[in-house]
This record gives C-alpha cells, structure tokens and sequence, in this order.
C-alpha cells in the first residue's frame, strides 16, 4: 500500500482552510441516517461523540470506565496550549507551529502541527463558552504560564487540574446530546475487536465488563479515541486500566501502526519507591516555572538539601542550556536527569532522583504566592511522600507518561482501513519524536471538536446513508472470534499471574527500549519478549469466568497485547539508527550528548503492517517533506 497522506497542496497557513472547503458535505436531514461508533470517552471520544451529535449523526460511544468522567484525561495538570498571545510576548500561530515541530525534533507533518497550532485558539474560546475555569488574572484576563521547550507562555491552566476541568466540560457538552438521545452511551464496555465487511470498518466487537456477554455494534463509521500505550512499561504516569487493546486490535485487522518506539518520558514524576507499586505519580511540568532542577556537585553526596551550599550545588539545566534553562524539552530534561544519576549525583535513598526546589520562589514571592499556583500537587507530593515541598525540595526522577506514536493516519484521521479514524493520543500525528508539554489536551480538543467533525462527513457523504447491515456473517465471525480468544486465555490455568507478566515486561522494556536503546540491548529484549510471549502463552492462570465480571480476565487480554507491541516498539526502534527526541540510541550523539538525527535516511514515518500471527511485520515509509521549516539540528542553548 502507497501511504496517501493526503496533505492538501499550498502553503502552509492555508491548507486547512483550502481543504475544508474541497470536504463533501452531508445534508443536514441525511445525518441523522448515519450511525457513528466512537470508542473511548476522554477529551477526544468526548469532544467527538458531543460535537458529532450535535451536527445531527447518531452516536454510539463506549468506554471502559463506569462514567466518561473516569478517562485519563483528567489526569493532566499543567495547562493546554494555545497561540492567543495574551501576554503579547511574542507568541503567534507560527511560533506554536516551530515550537512543536521544533520540540518533536522534525519528526512530524508540518502540514499536521500547523493545523494544530491554527484551531488551538478557537479550543481555548470553546471550553470558556463550557464554563471551564481557568485561572485569570487580577483584572479578569486569562492568565498564561511557560511550559518546555517554549520561550513564551502559552498554557492556559486550571491550577493543577486543567484536564479535570477540561473533560468536565467535554463530558458537559456528551450528557447533553445523551439526555436529547443523540448519543446512546456504553459504560463498563471494553472494544474486543474491529469488524471489517469487504476491508472497511462497519462495527465493533465488545464485552461488558459486568456481565461478561459479547456482542456487536455496527456503524458507518468507527472512531478510536482510547489514548496512548505508556503502561507496556508496566510503571508510567498512566491509569491502570490504560491500554493498547482497541488499538492493537485494529491494527492486527489491517490499520498500520506508526512509529511505535516514539514514547515519551517525563521528568517530573515522583521517584520509584518499590516493587509494590502497580503505577507512578506525575508532578506537573508547570512546576518547573517556579522550581529549580539541581545536584550535589559532588558524586555521593547524601547531606540533607538544606545542608548543602549553594556553591556546592549544580543547577545543571541552567548550566546547560542558558536561554531555556529549566524549560527545556521534556526529553532534554530527562536524559540529563539520567545522566546526573548515572554520575553518582542522584539524591534520595536510591540515587534515582534530583532535586526540585521552590525555595528561591518562597523566598521572593511567599508561601502563600506558590501555594495559589500550585498549591494542590504540594499536598499530592505531601500525601504520597510525607514530606513538605515548601520547606525541602521534591525529589524527583523521569517516567514513562505520553506516546507519540500510534495508529497511522492521513490528514482526514482516517487510518489505513477505510472507514475507521483515530484521534488524540490513540493516533501518530502531531508531536514527532517528542511532545511538549500542554500538547496533549490540545490535540485531543482539536481533533474531537475542529477537525473530525469536517473530515467524517466528507467520507458518509460519499459511501451514503444506506444502512449498515448487522446481520453480515462477518458481525458474527468477529462475535465467535473474540470468545474463542477468552476460552483459550481462561483454559490455560497455569502458574503465574498476569501482573507478574505484565511487571516483567515492563522492565525488559524499560532497561532496554527507554530512555537510552543500543541495537545489543535491543537485540537481547527482543529475544526476552518471545520468551516471556511464549511462557504466557503457556502458564498465565487467569481464574474465573468469562462471563462475569473479571478483571483477570480484562487484564490478561490487554498484557498479551503489550507483550505484541512491546515486541514491534523494539523492531521500530532497532530499525531507526539515529536518534531523535524520545528515541535515544545512544550510538549515535553529539559530542555534548545530545541526540543526533540522520535527516537523509530517517526523516520518515515508519508505518507497520501486521503480516500474520508468527510473522514479522512489514514496514511502510511516508517521507516528511519540510516545505516551511529548515531541518537543523535542535538547540536549546
């Protein structure tokens, strides 16, 4: 297959608009003939399903949780971007655009990012319209803060809570069109399979997660919004129930997954503190505003904070990277975390953490200045530690947290199976090797609420308002498909539980496909994750039923899907020998340890294409073509 990405010919700043109007329209009366199915229900399912309702389409959406408002989304704290320049520094929407491509290290569509960069303003008037409520100044303004890889500040936030406040508004705008029965809403229901009638996506296969009955669901279109893949690592900043299963089994029905070993790691999470924990705590990347990221200068220095002079401490960003100081990239910032500890530098009882500390700001500004800022992650960093961050710094360390690839798709969203999208997280497109910080929200607002809405109609309106037919023997060979995939997972009755799989995984992953790769350690997991595939295959004990409720049994499925692409991450990332943002090969750097690209031979995505069951995958290339932006080497000096 050719990989059609459907970037619309011009410049840059007028592709969007120049494509909008070239959509096919659906008459407003037609709409509510089609049916779409939107699985997942975070920022981009809910802003999809609410918008697609709205326009008249009627709308199945389905989530795992036990109400919308349980999506990861609002696990985002620090802000979402958007180009409005209130604080008439310098920002603009080409500034957004550079920033991204800029911050992804060239690894991404510029005509993508741009688009991005254009709706984010029109996000920001929307979730006020909702009531969403960000912080303002004195005088009623909107208030703005810096985040990485950015030297204006762009991120409108709700304290610590902006995607808490940003899904309420979302989930404000979905129970209005479920209570106008527009939208007919499945909670506790988890995406089993894709149904394909003749290559093109007409339903889905689910399981309630209560009663455990599988069933079918068709529709003339299917939206993917389920998030990103982080947990493979089995420790990340992601919810348990974070998953790859939609997804994945999209992908093994024929949509291409793309770029798979782009994961991002953040730098400011809370540190490790033992093999009892099932995930880890992310502290906001807002914090490094105000904060400061330092060392002992001195390898093995185990002196309390307090008791270590300034003279005798590296503020080794700063030092670094004078014009973004603390600001730097997220991936920046959490190699050069790494490389300190490895050093012997790290602080804390393992060595695997430095310091954030908000003493200069207490000091300039008080307690009370920091504590309205970011009062709420203190107390959360307080509660999980015992310890005070106003009066001794946070220690902190890097954590798996986004990932920028995922399933392949063009500008429409549309991924390599006719009739089936992929939005926000769930899909490839916008953030390159690596995303800044405040992206996330941005990108699934502005799928889910500008561009979707446009795009799925051009495709109903030219496979037209004819009904889905649920009666197809391909509805009941997904059905029969899916329920033989759960007898054989509840029939093995083996030895091992499946977190103890899923913790192993996690570490062969996270040793060896983290933040720095080598082609031998690559090499070596590939081979543990066969290993650790087959033995699951042989000895998982998965007990109770299948239907029934049985989170054992929700697990197992989703663990055998990790190890799947825990394997192609590996193959992805052995494939591309240079390094760029997330993907650190450490064979190939600067002299100063920075990552070092090969534009000549790796400014493309990497598309996979599942061959078989046993078989290895086939590797499809979109070239990057740069038509507005030069390729140079990233600086943040």
């Amino acid at each position: 297959m050719i990989l059609d990405s459907k970037i619309p010919a011009g410049p840059v700043a007028e592709k969007w608009g120049k494509h909008k109007f070239g959509l096919k329209l659906v008459n407003p009366a037609n709409k509510r003939k089609y049916e779409i199915i939107v699985v997942g229900t975070g920022l981009a399912g809910a802003s999809a399903a609410a918008s697609l309702a709205e326009l008249g389409y009627k709308v199945k959406a389905f989530c795992f949780q036990d109400s919308p408002r349980r999506a990861h989304s609002i696990a985002a704290q620090g802000g979402i971007n958007a180009a409005k320049n209130y604080k008439n520094d310098g920002d603009s929407v080409y500034r957004l655009f550079y920033d991204t491509i800029k911050g992804g290290d060239y690894r991404a569509r510029e005509g993508n990012v741009y688009r991005l960069a254009d709706v984010s303003r029109n996000i920001i008037d929307q979730c006020v319209a909702q009531g969403v409520p960000f912080a303002r100044e004195y005088g009623g303004y909107l208030d703005n803060r810096s985040f990485g890889g950015s030297q204006v500040s762009r991120t409108f936030y709700a304290r610590g809570q902006t995607g808490q406040q940003l899904l309420l508004g979302a989930y404000s705008a979905l129970s209005r069109q479920i209570a106008e029965g527009n939208v007919t809403m499945y909670a506790r229901t988890e995406m089993l399979d894709l149904v394909m009638v003749d290559g093109v996506a007409q339903g889905i296969v689910t399981r309630d997660l209560v009663t455990g009955e599988i069933k079918s669901h068709a529709a003339h279109a299917v939206l993917l919004c389920t998030g990103g893949y982080g947990n493979v690592f089995y420790l990340s900043t992601n919810a348990q129930g974070s998953n790859v299963t939609a997804a994945w089994r999209a992908h093994k029905r024929g949509a291409y997954f793309a770029n798979p070993c782009f994961t991002q790691i953040h730098p400011t999470c809370i540190p490790v503190s033992g093999d009892h924990q099932s995930k880890l705590t992310l502290m906001s990347e807002s914090l490094r505003n105000d904060g400061r990221v330092w060392v002992p200068k001195a390898p093995g220095d185990k002196r309390p904070a307090d008791q270590i002079p300034e003279a005798e401490r590296d503020y080794f960003l700063e030092r670094k990277y004078p014009s973004f100081g603390n600001l730097v990239p997220r991936d920046v910032a959490s190699r050069n975390a790494k490389e300190q500890c490895d050093a012997g530098k790290g602080v804390g009882g393992s060595g695997l953490a430095v310091y954030l500390d908000f003493s200069d700001s207490v000091k300039r500004n008080g307690a009370a200045w920091v504590k309205e800022k970011y009062g709420n992650l203190f107390d959360m960093y307080a509660q999980i530690t015992g310890e005070d961050p106003y009066k001794s710094p946070m220690r902190i360390y890097p954590a798996v947290h986004y990932t920028m690839g995922g399933l392949w798709v063009d500008y429409n969203l549309m991924t390599t199976v006719k009739g089936l999208y992929a939005l926000g997280e769930c899909n490839f497109s916008d953030h390159g090797a690596n995303r800044l910080g405040a992206s996330a929200l941005m990108q699934g607002l502005a799928d889910g609420y500008f561009v979707i809405p446009y795009t799925v109609g051009d495709y109903l309106a030219t496979i037209g308002p004819k009904p889905i037919d649920a009666t197809h023997p391909a509805f009941k060979e997904a059905e029969n498909s899916a329920k033989d995939y759960v007898k054989k997972l509840l029939a093995i009755n083996g030895t091992k539980t499946v977190t103890e799989y899923h913790r192993e995984l996690g570490h062969i992953m996270w040793d060896y496909c983290g933040m720095s790769r080598s082609e031998e350690g690559l090499k070596k997991a590939k081979a543990m994750i066969q290993e650790l595939k087959a033995d699951f295959w042989r000895n998982v004990k998965v007990a109770g039923e299948g239907e029934e409720l049985n989170q054992s049994l929700e697990k197992a499925g989703r663990v055998a899907d990790f190890i799947e692409l825990g394997e192609l991450m590996v193959d992805d990332a052995l494939a591309r020998n240079e390094s760029c943002g997330g993907h650190f090969r450490v064979e190939y750097q600067t002299a100063d340890g920075e990552a070092q690209r090969d534009d000549e031979n790796y400014a493309y995505v990497a598309a996979w294409e599942f061959k078989g069951e046993g078989q290895p995958e086939q590797v499809h290339k979109e070239a990057l073509v740069y038509e507005t932006v030069k390729l140079t080497q990233r600086s943040y000096v």
